[in-house]
């Protein structure tokens, strides 16, 4: 499992084909892939790590504050793209990437559980599967790989 954090100062998803947009002011946009090995354990792990992870400034401008202690918000959105292999050819290939149904399982799992350790309110989401236009004000910038394994 592979999440990409980016510490924003703003963020949006708009899914025209839905007629769905959700926005989140400061806090991270957390773009997340799901590989074919991935487990409930990979949940866990990520979800634990992405809300607790300090990449947010405190008073003396250190990044030592996670998201949670800054009543930040997240926004949510999958991502199976982390998982291109680009060592052959020009077109990624996808075969490591979960199959959707496994994907969306353990992708509503993670929701839960992020929204469980930052708050239902705190965390809004995209739409598993859509063509979705995400709006990222990256803060900083600050970007950040957690990975499970």
């Amino acid at each position: 499992m592979r999440a990409l954090l980016q510490r924003v100062s703003e963020g949006g998803v708009v899914i025209k084909s839905e007629n769905y947009s959700a926005k989140i002011g400061k806090g991270m946009v957390l773009l997340l892939g799901i590989s074919d090995e991935d487990t409930e354990k990979e949940v866990e792990y990520v979800a634990e790590k992405c809300s607790n992870l300090r990449i947010f400034e405190d008073e003396n401008e250190k990044m030592n504050l996670s998201v949670k202690d800054i009543n930040g918000e997240v926004l949510l959105i999958s991502q199976f793209t982390l998982y291109a292999d680009t060592r052959k050819g020009n077109r990624p290939g996808f075969s490591k990437a979960a199959k959707p149904e496994k994907a969306e399982k353990l992708y509503k799992l993670f929701a839960y559980k992020l929204k469980s350790l930052i708050g239902n309110d705190k965390v809004k989401e995209g739409i598993f599967g859509a063509m979705m236009e995400v709006i990222i004000i990256n803060d900083g910038p600050v970007t950040v790989l957690v990975e499970s394994k």
